[in-house]
């Protein structure tokens, strides 16, 4: 009985990484993106950065020492993850109490409660987010313009996300044409001089984090790619069908959370998919949830709700798409 077999949650990998090592590179993917934010919307995005990074690791600190009363890993880095892209899809004027509570509904109800890293089925920085949109709608949906426009961190300047101008216009019978005449450019976008959630808004920092973790092979491809892949076949197939009603595939791209969250945060090791076939399905999925809640939904964003939704059929997929085995089978008689 001295060979015990030491049995731990997934991700299980056999190489030289290790968690900590992984989130390091994480996190430093994630730099370019933080210094976006700082330059187009100032102080309040390194104070949603820092409120909500310090919540998180004081929460996971308190939850495993006093109420599980397990050894401590906030040194592992995954919390400070957590912190980084829930502060990433907020705006960057939020009340600290409120970041402080989604950062408690990040750590405590959607990892804690599952016992954990490795263990929790939903990423828990998009629970937090989700669960602060519903809470506080007005508040999560009150976008301050880049920095050239504010005049402080609770009294910036706000309007509205290209993705909601587009939303409102077609519901009340605009045109198209002119409503994108009220959006930013194509250059703007992708630089990241509009309003949204802090993380999400420029573009080209996150494809040089993205270009980061493929070099040091943090993650594969085949995630990021199946889901923007998607959401630019499925929205070009609406825009040629109809252009005066739907706006063309790189508007969508570059728009919203979707680069944040098909780089960051549907790559999670934890709540995504084992193989690359079943990743790649998986990142259809969140594209075809993602134009469809864009499009026909009620809210204009949609990413954050199909990458959860998506998150729920992972454990279905490991268990049924698998890789083919080596060798052959041999049947008796």
């Amino acid at each position: 009985m001295s060979n015990l077999f030491n049995i731990s949650p997934s991700p299980h990998t056999h190489g030289p990484e290790t968690t900590d090592k992984l989130m390091r590179g994480v996190v430093l993917a994630l730099i370019p993106a933080l210094l976006a934010s700082v330059f187009y919307f100032g102080t309040g995005a390194l104070i949603v950065t820092a409120t909500s990074v310090i919540s998180c690791v004081g929460f996971e600190y308190l939850i495993q020492r006093f109420i599980l009363k397990k050894p401590v890993s906030i040194t592992d880095g995954s919390a400070v993850v957590t912190g980084i892209l829930l502060a990433f899809n907020l705006p960057s004027n939020l009340p600290v109490f409120i970041i402080i509570i989604g950062s408690l509904v990040a750590i405590g109800i959607a990892k804690m409660t599952f016992g954990g890293l490795g263990n929790n089925p939903f990423n828990p920085a998009l629970v937090g987010r989700v669960f602060l949109l519903i809470s506080f709608p007005v508040q999560m949906t009150t976008w301050p313009l880049p920095k050239g426009f504010q005049t402080g961190y609770i009294d910036a300047l706000t309007g509205a996300t290209p993705l909601a101008v587009i939303k409102e216009g077609i519901k009340n019978g605009e045109s198209l044409v002119n409503l994108m005449e009220k959006i930013p450019s194509t250059l703007r976008m992708f630089l990241g001089n509009m309003g949204g959630s802090m993380g999400e808004v420029a573009a080209i920092a996150l494809l040089i984090g993205f270009a980061y973790l493929l070099f040091k092979k943090i993650i594969t491809w085949h995630i990021p790619v199946s889901i923007i892949g998607t959401v630019a076949v499925f929205t070009g197939i609406l825009w040629l069908s109809n252009p005066g009603s739907f706006a063309d595939p790189l508007f969508h791209i570059l728009t919203g959370g979707l680069l944040l969250g098909a780089i960051f945060m549907a790559t999670d090791y934890v709540t995504s998919p084992m193989n690359p076939k079943a990743m790649i399905i998986y990142g259809c999925g969140i594209g075809l949830l993602t134009v469809v809640i864009r499009v026909w939904g009620a809210y204009p964003e949609g990413v954050s709700f199909a990458i959860l939704i998506m998150n729920a059929f992972v454990p279905l997929m490991n268990l049924y798409i698998k890789p083919k085995r080596f060798g052959e089978e041999i049947k008796n008689g």
